[in-house]
């Protein structure tokens, strides 16, 4: 009885600790690869585009979800899995679907999917997330 109250302690603040890395890797990294694409292009220098890339922004923060992640961690539970791999790929795939829910159709009706930098960016996030949970709940039984 101890070992599963401690698991309903253990898992919600290592799934809140694991969610805290993977924005800050999703935050740094991305205003990195920002930063390094407007000081090498000269596309940027209208606020049209800045505006269009600050929009894209704000869609992909707006489509961020957390049920994807859950869904990994939850079949983690009940399956006992305690696989590192299982964990960071399980992360990675979870935050890779936050693009994909976000794209939006193109004018000449097919799917306008991101950047690869951008799948980049949030699948290196889900990694570290998904490495962060099974350092804290995921290895223990």
């Amino acid at each position: 009885m101890w070992r599963a109250l401690g698991r309903l302690v253990v898992v919600p603040l290592s799934f809140l600790l694991a969610a805290l890395v993977a924005g800050f890797v999703l935050l740094t990294l991305g205003l990195e690869r920002f930063t390094h694409a407007v000081h090498i292009e000269d596309q940027f220098q209208t606020p049209d585009v800045v505006m269009g890339i600050m929009e894209q922004g704000m869609l992909l923060l707006a489509g961020a979800t957390i049920i994807p992640a859950l869904i990994i961690i939850v079949i983690g539970e009940i399956a006992r899995i305690r696989s590192v791999l299982y964990y960071v790929i399980g992360g990675g795939i979870a935050l890779i679907t936050i693009p994909l829910l976000s794209a939006g159709y193109a004018g000449s009706g097919g799917l306008a999917l991101p950047d690869a930098t951008i799948w980049q960016v949030f699948a290196t996030a889900g990694f570290a997330g998904g490495f962060v949970y099974w350092l804290l709940a995921g290895r223990w039984t």
